[in-house]
């Protein structure tokens, strides 16, 4: 399929009743048309894998090819500075999570960037930073457990950050190395409870909820 094709093919799915309801739950921006994450997944495969038109697509700055864009990248041939350039162009929580859960966690940069963006002073920037976390523990099964270990300062830093889209995101990357296996839920445990004693609302909330889920060993991969 060609760009323009795709884009009139995108357009011709807008649905007002659609992009009122998403924005009831946060997925807002300048330019929303309103279709299920389940047609840009269809559509995606009909597309294929294809670097310049993933680039091409996210430039046009459309929230739904934005997210087509993110389905058809080629992870390997995503750098560094795409990475910097497409997380600045956040508007939500859901293009944050659907770029760092489903393309940047599988790139060669994806450690770094943790470390980048978790000082990041912009909400969905510095959200990505913690959505990253999330999708490493998922899908990098070549990780250590000491590299995740070694995330747990930048994880109590952050969390005395009460905006809303950032302190869930905190609490994602915590519970999210926690049911990676038992001896990282250990020591997950060990930094909800050091969050619980601290003097902060957000960081006390994240350890609670954090602790509820990583005490339920159904949920343990191991």
């Amino acid at each position: 399929m060609i760009f323009s094709g795709i884009i009139r093919e995108l357009k011709s799915m807008r649905s007002e009743e659609n992009v009122k309801g998403m924005a009831r739950f946060g997925i807002t921006g300048k330019k929303v048309l309103g279709i299920q994450v389940y047609k840009l997944r269809s559509l995606a495969k009909r597309i294929g894998r294809n670097h310049e038109l993933a680039l091409k697509l996210w430039e046009t700055g459309i929230h739904e090819a934005r997210i087509l864009a993110v389905f058809i990248e080629e992870p390997d041939k995503v750098s560094g500075r795409q990475m910097d350039e497409w997380s600045h162009d956040f508007e939500s929580w859901d293009d944050t999570d659907q770029a760092c859960t489903g393309l940047f966690d599988k790139t060669k940069h994806s450690w770094k960037k943790v470390k980048e963006w978790s000082n990041r002073r912009d909400e969905f920037g510095k959200r990505a930073a913690f959505s990253l976390i999330a999708g490493l523990a998922s899908h990098d099964k070549e990780a250590s457990d000491e590299e995740f270990i070694k995330l747990f300062p930048i994880i109590k830093k952050a969390s005395a950050d009460n905006r809303n889209f950032v302190k869930k995101a905190v609490n994602w990357a915590l519970r999210g190395i926690g049911k990676r296996n038992k001896n990282l839920n250990k020591e997950a445990v060990k930094l909800c409870n050091e969050l619980i004693k601290m003097n902060n609302k957000t960081a006390k909330w994240i350890g609670t909820n954090a602790l509820k889920e990583l005490k339920n060993e159904k949920k343990l991969k191991d």
